[in-house]
């Protein structure tokens, strides 16, 4: 679904809830709608910013301070810490009652058969300061929340997956700590997208301290057809060691490994491996950040399974694009298409999908 499309959605929701204590909430809603007609994402940004603002006393009372001309400076140390956490907890407080997260897919495509064989969910915000996804999910951590913003993303993409090709898997990115919570079983119970389809992709590595309860308790949900998606820099003598014990479901090779791949032969001989290894323990290679056909060429040739990136599909909230992932792509004509024998064509990156 469109941006626009999921913005009515969330307003929807939030109109609708028949919390008396929200009435006040909701009626600045209203009015934004009202000075924002046509646009619902204005008016849910409007929303956001004055929710931001008058979400919590103690956040306004420091900004009273401040106007009182008392500098941060002026603030212990210690107090300023909490200040700061007080600060992080409303704005991410506010984003998940707000429930403003928005979902792109991007496609990931099967390089031998040459089709779109899954997807991966990638989160967007609207915010007033144009701060990255990754920013907003690093702040959440910070103050404990980090569990309660990514199971809220994951909801919003297992919604906006409705209208994917029902033969592509979708790819969620979670960390091994909120794998933990045991909450993420109800995840499955509460989504329509069935859990077969569901591939859990780790965004950090398992720690030594979490391992064992980790695969305690992701292997009931993976008996249940749940698959599991680690990055190739979970490296280290260790990591590999536990990764042969996991086997994950797929391998994700990064760009800092197959960027060049075309020209450089260590790159190469490091890829090679990688497919042997992958074979060897019977995991899916997906290389990530794929951006010449020079690279495509090689990666496909050396036997990497599967792959995305800007050459072969940039994300897109788009069900119209979406859509069109059900159908075979000929590689093999992109490749002459875009490049000639001696020559490679770099894809720059996208502006802002939303």
């Amino acid at each position: 679904m469109s941006v626009r499309v999921q913005a009515w959605g969330i307003i929807a929701s939030v109109l609708a809830d028949p919390d008396p204590s929200g009435a006040a909430v909701r009626q600045r809603l209203s009015n934004s709608l009202d000075e924002n007609p046509g646009v619902p994402e204005r008016a849910l940004l409007e929303y956001l910013l004055e929710t931001r603002r008058s979400d919590a006393n103690t956040v306004e009372t420091l900004d009273s301070a401040r106007k009182m001309r008392l500098q941060p400076a002026a603030l212990p140390p210690k107090l300023a810490e909490q200040v700061d956490a007080i600060r992080s907890m409303s704005r991410i407080s506010a984003l998940l009652e707000s429930q403003m997260l928005m979902t792109a897919f991007q496609p990931i495509y099967g390089l031998a058969a040459q089709t779109v064989v899954g997807v991966e969910a990638l989160s967007r915000f609207v915010s007033d300061d144009g701060a990255a996804a990754e920013l907003w999910f690093a702040e959440a951590a910070a103050v404990g929340l980090g569990a309660n913003l990514e199971f809220s993303a994951l909801g919003s993409a297992a919604a906006a997956a409705r209208d994917l090709p029902r033969d592509l898997y979708v790819s969620l990115n979670i960390s091994p700590t909120s794998c933990l919570d045991p909450r993420l079983p109800d995840l499955f119970q509460h989504i329509d997208l069935p859990i077969s389809r569901i591939v859990l992709e780790l965004t950090e590595t398992i720690s030594d301290e979490e391992y064992a309860q980790f695969v305690s308790a992701i292997n009931p949900l993976r008996e249940r057809g749940l698959r599991i998606a680690v990055d190739d820099t979970h490296s280290g003598a260790g990591a590999l060691s536990r990764m042969v014990h996991l086997r994950p479901d797929f391998l994700k090779v990064s760009r800092d490994v197959i960027g060049g791949v075309d020209n450089d032969g260590i790159q190469r001989a490091m890829v090679a491996c990688l497919v042997d290894f992958a074979g060897q323990i019977g995991t899916t290679l997906v290389a990530e950040g794929i951006e010449t056909a020079g690279e495509l060429k090689v990666l496909t040739e050396l036997g990497i399974s599967a792959g995305q990136g800007y050459l072969l599909g940039r994300p897109s909230v788009r069900p119209r694009d979406w859509a069109s992932w059900n159908t075979t792509v000929d590689l093999d004509g992109l490749k002459r298409h875009l490049v000639g024998p001696e020559q490679s064509i770099r894809i720059s990156p996208p502006a802002d999908p939303r």
